[in-house]
C-alpha cells in the first residue's frame, strides 16, 4: 500500500507541475501579479524605486521617470542620460496610446564632406564624431509636463541616494563595465568615474557616483533646463569641442522631443503597436504581417518550418528596414504601405517554405540598451526604452558629470542619396522600440526586449509565443528565441548573404539539423537574444514579468 501510495503521490506531484515546468523544453517560473500597480525593469532597485514612486501617490509616468534614473545610475552599461528615449503611453483618462520620440539629432555642423575629409568611410564608433544630442532628459520632462502626477524633483530622489551613498554591483553588471573598461579606460574622464580605485568594480562591490548624483540633482530642480540651457550642455559642449567634436550649446539649446502617432497591425485579433520611424519598430509589425497567413500554432516553436519562415520574414522586413528607416523630417517614408497587409502579400510570395534564400532586394521601388514597463491604480500603463547604443556609448564622458554620451551618430549612412544620409540636424536611424499590444481597443499588454537588432526580431517571437503558442507572460520571455544576423544594413553596407542563425539552448538537435538542410546557416552565440519585461492587464489584475537572462525584476503591490 505504502508503495501505491507514494507512486500516486509521484504521479500527481508531475502532473500538477506539467504544465509550467517540465511540460517545457526551458526553464520558466511564475508570473508576478498584483492588483494596484506593477513595475518590470532590469534591476531590481529601479523596479522598487517605481514601486516607492507608486505607492507614494505617484502614477505610471512618474515611476517610469524614477526608475530609468536609477537605471542610468545602477546599468550605465546599457543606459543614462547622455542616450536617448522612446515611449508608448496608455493614458487612462483618454483611453488613447500616446508616442514619445526622445531621439536627438546630429550636431548642425556635421555633414558628409566633414567626416570624409577626415579620411574616414564611415563614422567611427567611438570619440566625439558619432556623438548626437542626448534625448533622454528632454523625454522625462516631456512626459511629466504632459503626464506626470507628483513634483518631478521627488522623482530623482532614489537615484540620488544610491549615487550619494552607493549601492553593490551585480554580476552581470560588474561583468559589462569590465569588459567596457577595455575600450574606454583612456579616454578622458572615464576612470575617474568607474575606475576610481583603478579597477572597475567587482560583484557585490559598493559603488558610488558622486558627479551624477550632483548632475541628477540639477536635472531634477531644473524641471531638466540645465541639461539643455544650463551649465551642464555647457560642459557637454566645451568637452565635446575639445575632443574635435561638433556638438554646441545650440545643439543642445534647440532641441525639443516629439509626440507622435504610434502604427499598428491586427495579428490574428490582436493590435500590435509600434512607434514609426526613425526607429526600427514597424519591421516587427512587416514580420508579423509576412507570418500571419501560415498556421504557426500548429508548427510548434521547436520546428524548422517555424524558424525558417520567421528567419525568411525577418530578412524580407529588414531589406525595407535597411533602405527606408530614417527621419521622417527629412525623407518622405512608406510607413503605411510598408506595414500593409496587401504589400506583406506581396513580399511572402517570395518565400521559398522549403528552402534559405540568399538574400532579397528592399520591396518598393519609390526610392545594449534598457528596457521598462510602469502601470498603476488608474489604469495608465507605460512601455519604455532608453540607450546610450554600443552599450556604454561613444567613450566622451564630460568632466564632473557623471555620464558617457551616446554615439547614435555611428548608424547614419555616408551616402548622400541614402534616406538614413548624415545631415546636420538630422535624427540617424535607431535601434530602440518600445511596444504594446491592445484587445479591441483596449490595453493588454505594454513589453519590449533589448539588444539592437534583435528587438523587432524579438517583438515578433514574444507575440507570437503569446498568441500562437498560448504561453503565459512569463513564459513567452523565457522561452528560447532566434536571432537572424547578416541583412543589409540602414548605414548603407551590404552584410553577408543569406546571414547565419543562432538558436538558443531549448532547440532541438533535429530542427538544427534540418535548418542546415535547407541551406540555413547557424552559428553558436551565448548573448544577444536581447533582454525582455512586460505587464498584462487582464480583468482588473496586473501580471508581471522580467527577462530572466538579465538582472530584471517585475513586482506589484
Amino acid at each position: 500500500m505504502k508503495k501505491i501510495f507514494f507512486l500516486s503521490l509521484f504521479l500527481s506531484t508531475l502532473l500538477f507541475s506539467y504544465d509550467r515546468i517540465t511540460g517545457l523544453p526551458f526553464a520558466t517560473r511564475s508570473e508576478v501579479i498584483a492588483e494596484n500597480g506593477m513595475a518590470a525593469t532590469s534591476h531590481p532597485l529601479a523596479t522598487q524605486a517605481a514601486i516607492d514612486i507608486l505607492k507614494d501617490g505617484g502614477n505610471a509616468i512618474d515611476a517610469a521617470i524614477a526608475a530609468n534614473a536609477v537605471l542610468g545610475l545602477v546599468e550605465p552599461t546599457g543606459c543614462g542620460i547622455g542616450g536617448d528615449l522612446f515611449a508608448i503611453i496608455w493614458d487612462s483618462k483618454t483611453n488613447q496610446l500616446y508616442g514619445l520620440n526622445a531621439s536627438g539629432p546630429a550636431p548642425i555642423d556635421m555633414n558628409i564632406d566633414y567626416v570624409k575629409n577626415k579620411g574616414l568611410s564611415k563614422i567611427p564608433a567611438y570619440g566625439p564624431l558619432p556623438v548626437t544630442v542626448p534625448g533622454a532628459v528632454g523625454g522625462w520632462a516631456e512626459m511629466h509636463k504632459r503626464f506626470g502626477k507628483i513634483s518631478f524633483s521627488k522623482l530623482f530622489n532614489h537615484a540620488i541616494h544610491y549615487a550619494e551613498e552607493g549601492f553593490p554591483v551585480t554580476e552581470l553588471i560588474a561583468y559589462y563595465l569590465e569588459r567596457s573598461s577595455k575600450n574606454f579606460s583612456e579616454y578622458p574622464n572615464f576612470a575617474d568615474v568607474w575606475m576610481p580605485t583603478g579597477k572597475t568594480p567587482k560583484k557585490g562591490e559598493l559603488f558610488k557616483n558622486p558627479d551624477l548624483a550632483s548632475t541628477y540633482k540639477k536635472i531634477a530642480n531644473s524641471y531638466g533646463k540645465s541639461f539643455y540651457k544650463g551649465d551642464i550642455a555647457k560642459n557637454i559642449s566645451d568637452f565635446i569641442k575639445s575632443q574635435g567634436g561638433l556638438l554646441t550649446v545650440e545643439d543642445m539649446f534647440n532641441y525639443t522631443p516629439e509626440w507622435v502617432e504610434p502604427v499598428s497591425t491586427n495579428y490574428r485579433g490582436y493590435d500590435v503597436w509600434e512607434l514609426p520611424p526613425n526607429g526600427q519598430g514597424i519591421a516587427a509589425l512587416q514580420i508579423l504581417n509576412i507570418l500571419e497567413a501560415y498556421d504557426i500554432s500548429s508548427m510548434g516553436i521547436d520546428s524548422a518550418e517555424y524558424v525558417h519562415l520567421f528567419t525568411e520574414a525577418k530578412k524580407l522586413a529588414f531589406e525595407d528596414r535597411a533602405k527606408y528607416y530614417a527621419d521622417p523630417a527629412f525623407s518622405d517614408i512608406p510607413t503605411e504601405t510598408l506595414i500593409s497587409k496587401k504589400y506583406s502579400d506581396a513580399r511572402r510570395s517570395l518565400i521559398n517554405t522549403n528552402k534559405s534564400s540568399s538574400r532579397y532586394d528592399a520591396g518598393l521601388e519609390t526610392g545594449d540598451t534598457i528596457y521598462l514597463t510602469v502601470a498603476d491604480q488608474y489604469g495608465n500603463m507605460v512601455s519604455l526604452i532608453q540607450s546610450n547604443y554600443r552599450g556604454m556609448g561613444s567613450g566622451m564622458v564630460p568632466k564632473d558629470l557623471g555620464f558617457m554620451l551616446q554615439d547614435r551618430g555611428e548608424m547614419f549612412s555616408l551616402d548622400p542619396n541614402h534616406r538614413n544620409s548624415l545631415v546636420g540636424g538630422k535624427r540617424p536611424f535607431h535601434t530602440i522600440i518600445p511596444a504594446f499590444i491592445t484587445k479591441n481597443g483596449d490595453p493588454y499588454i505594454s513589453f519590449g526586449l533589448m539588444g539592437g537588432a534583435m528587438q523587432p526580431q524579438g517583438h515578433a517571437q514574444i507575440v507570437i509565443n503569446l498568441i500562437d503558442f498560448k504561453m503565459n507572460l512569463q513564459e513567452a520571455g523565457d522561452a528560447p528565441r532566434i536571432r537572424h544576423a547578416g541583412s543589409s544594413q540602414p548605414t548603407g553596407e551590404i552584410m553577408l548573404d543569406g546571414g547565419y542563425i543562432s538558436l538558443e539552448s531549448g532547440f532541438s538537435d533535429n530542427t538544427r539539423q534540418a535548418l542546415t538542410k535547407m541551406g540555413h546557416v547557424l552559428r553558436y552565440d551565448k548573448g544577444s537574444f536581447g533582454g525582455y519585461q512586460a505587464i498584462m492587464l487582464k480583468d482588473g489584475v496586473y501580471y508581471g514579468a522580467s527577462e530572466s537572462r538579465k538582472d530584471g525584476q517585475a513586482s506589484g503591490y
